[in-house]
């Protein structure tokens, strides 16, 4: 299986894993606190989106990645390329 060579990618995705991570600390915080299930429920949601939202990006990362390195290189091939999996990152987003 491949792996994230791209070293701006894997920062983003760490950061929104992060972001995420801290989300999760905060619903852990809420429920020790006895708030709201409602309350609970709407941070939980957010923590899924989040998740959700980083798992795509790792998914059209790994797609560029992998057809970069199987199609010759042409500066028309590499823009229409970065168009289309931009077109598949937004339908992978209302998939959520």
């Amino acid at each position: 299986m491949a792996k994230l060579n791209d070293d701006a990618a894997r920062t983003d995705l760490l950061n929104r894993l992060k972001r995420a991570e801290g989300q999760l600390r905060g619903v852990q915080r809420m429920i020790e606190d006895g708030e709201a299930c409602l309350e609970i429920a709407g941070q939980m949601a957010a923590v899924r989106k989040a998740l959700d939202s980083a798992y795509v990006r790792m998914t059209v990362c790994f797609m560029q990645q992998e057809l970069q390195s199987r199609l010759a290189p042409d500066a028309k091939r590499e823009q229409a390329l970065a168009g289309v999996l931009d077109e598949v990152q937004t339908l992978l987003g209302k998939v959520r």
